[in-house]
């Protein structure tokens, strides 16, 4: 059963990409067409990564109590500066132009009601009644965007279009836990230490602190270690995780490997919804690089670098850059270790034990880099690799070498 000593968020979908040390004996990733996706279930997928909760309520609201905690003192201000995003498409003509000549107060949580009774909210999803004549929030729940859906900012900061598979390294989901009530102050203290972006998706089960950056849940068709350690063959695997051991979704979850067994109620409301769901977020393309986002001439130069000096292309192989399909890497081939600040090995933690290479279709968007974030940049990435591979590379190869993956 979840342990309700450590209430714990989501980190919807998969677990975090690492940008993984390797060694140059590795062969290619082998290639396999990938199925064509039905648009019926896609569009079905869609509508559940959006908004389908898997029944979490019964965490988010009847444990943690959140929909009371939003409804006293989440105004929009407030909820724009945790990382929180709002759909400006879901937004009424009246709201926009109230936002816009300041008739709707941001500083008011019951604006945040009126926003979540819209559905605007991006990955939060609330029931709004009326009750003595006032709208009053009465449950909420969470789904997969909150962390795996951003916005483009092209009404304001945090509200804009949404753009699905994106991570939203904005969002800080441990000051968002940490808001509850029923949350104990020791694991308040940890919750409030990850900062945005980051999350642990294994410290409700283990106990262990080691905040992962949250990662992109686009670019994955093809890719079948999918999480940052390889624990699932598919989407699917780590969607369960999440959905049930996470969000405190209804049904269950089970490795041996792990020793994780969790069962949330009696009624199983994720199970059929992970086919459909898989299949949205395999159709989810990584973005490509912005026109004029780097130096074109010198990301030529940096694609013979990757391939040859930098030995790169030995394990981010292949059009999907990665050999994952093929192998894993034992933590001590890896660059991302130590962790940060003494925390224990993520792999360590993991049913493989293992970390997988990453894809890097889409690197450009979703910095920091590495597993755990430990890379500010991809200059600092290609630094770490040449520091700790003793590659010798020259101060012209690694700019050329930080354009090219740049472009990608």
């Amino acid at each position: 059963m979840q342990r309700f000593s450590n209430p714990s968020m989501v980190i919807p979908i998969l677990a975090v990409l690492v940008v993984a040390g390797c060694t140059t004996s590795h062969q290619a990733t082998a290639r396999n067409t990938p199925p064509l996706l039905d648009p019926a279930l896609v569009a079905q997928g869609k509508d559940i990564f959006r908004g389908d909760t898997f029944g979490d309520e019964a965490f988010w609201t009847d444990v943690l109590g959140m929909h009371q905690v939003i409804a006293a003192a989440v105004d929009p201000t407030t909820a724009l500066s945790v990382g929180l995003k709002v759909d400006a498409e879901a937004l009424p003509a009246a709201v926009v132009q109230g936002i816009q000549n300041g008739s709707i107060s941001l500083t008011d949580p019951a604006t945040t009601v009126a926003l979540l009774k819209l559905n605007a909210v991006v990955g939060v999803k609330g029931t709004v009644e009326t009750i003595n004549g006032k709208d009053t929030l009465t449950r909420v729940g969470t789904t997969c965007a909150l962390c795996h859906s951003t916005v483009d900012d092209s009404f304001a900061p945090g509200i804009g279009k949404r753009l699905d598979g994106w991570a939203n390294r904005d969002l800080n989901p441990g000051a968002i836990i940490a808001l509850s009530p029923a949350v104990p102050t020791a694991a308040k203290a940890v919750y409030t230490s990850w900062g945005k972006g980051k999350y642990d998706p294994r410290f409700n089960q283990d106990g262990l602190n080691g905040p992962q950056v949250i990662p992109p849940a686009y670019g994955l068709m093809g890719v079948h270690s999918i999480t940052a350690t390889g624990d699932g063959t598919d989407l699917a695997y780590w969607n369960r995780y999440v959905a049930v051991t996470q969000m405190g979704g209804q049904g269950s979850f089970s490795d041996s490997r792990t020793g994780v067994n969790v069962t949330n109620g009696t009624t199983d409301l994720v199970s059929s919804k992970l086919p459909a769901l898989q299949a949205y977020q395999l159709s989810l393309a990584a973005p490509p690089a912005p026109a004029g986002s780097y130096d074109i001439p010198a990301a030529a130069r940096g694609k013979a670098v990757f391939e040859g000096a930098g030995k790169c292309a030995s394990c981010h192989a292949g059009p999907l850059y990665t050999d994952a399909n093929l192998t894993l890497h034992a933590p001590s081939e890896v660059v991302s270790e130590p962790e940060p600040n003494g925390a224990p090995s993520y792999a360590s933690r993991s049913a493989t034990k293992k970390y997988r290479t990453a894809p890097l279709a889409g690197l450009w968007q979703h910095a920091p880099y590495f597993h755990n974030g430990s890379a500010a940049t991809l200059d600092a990435v290609v630094e770490t690799y040449d520091t700790r591979k003793s590659l010798g590379l020259t101060a012209a190869q690694k700019a050329d070498l930080v354009q090219y993956l740049k472009s990608l």
